[in-house]
């Protein structure tokens, strides 16, 4: 399976993907991810099988330590310059799942992360994936406060490059 940044061209597929995985009130929706696409389509990883999108993530980068709801809205706030990678959204149509390609696209992420010498990851999810989340070695911080698609979310952080003050 291959594993590649997005394009505007990419924007129908990555819209399906989103409507297969997520509840309409917490799906992106096109125009949404459009603007993404414009601000930072280099942090969003693609999976492809036989040509098929079958796993994406996507988040922008601040140097904010923390995930608020208004980021979702607000692609202008990336900043390429930022200290954390932030995820907004792990995809996986329903036939793929259970066969690690969302972490296959988690390890490519926290790579990148660590190339562009993030200081690390911060995600938020829902309580029952917790767990799964802290294989990878993000640390739950508690609830969130955001309130996104009216869904209880945990800020989960990932410390990959400590800086020094």
């Amino acid at each position: 399976m291959l594993i590649r940044t997005a394009t505007m061209e990419d924007l129908e597929m990555i819209a399906s993907v989103e409507a297969e995985c997520f509840p309409a009130a917490e799906a992106a929706g096109k125009t949404e991810f459009a603007r993404r696409l414009q601000s930072y389509g280099n942090h969003f990883w693609l999976m492809f099988d036989n040509g098929r999108l079958v796993s994406f993530a996507d988040g922008f980068v601040t140097s904010k330590p923390d995930l608020t709801d208004e980021m979702f809205e607000k692609a202008q706030m990336h900043d390429e310059n930022g200290e954390w990678q932030m995820l907004f959204g792990v995809n996986t149509i329903p036939e793929y799942r259970g066969q690690g390609c969302a972490g296959r696209i988690i390890q490519r992420i926290i790579s990148d992360a660590k190339k562009q010498g993030r200081k690390g990851l911060v995600l938020t999810c829902k309580e029952k994936l917790l767990p799964y989340y802290a294989r990878f070695g993000f640390k739950n911080e508690g609830l969130s406060a955001s309130v996104h698609g009216g869904a209880v979310w945990y800020q989960m952080r990932l410390i990959i490059n400590e800086k020094e003050e």
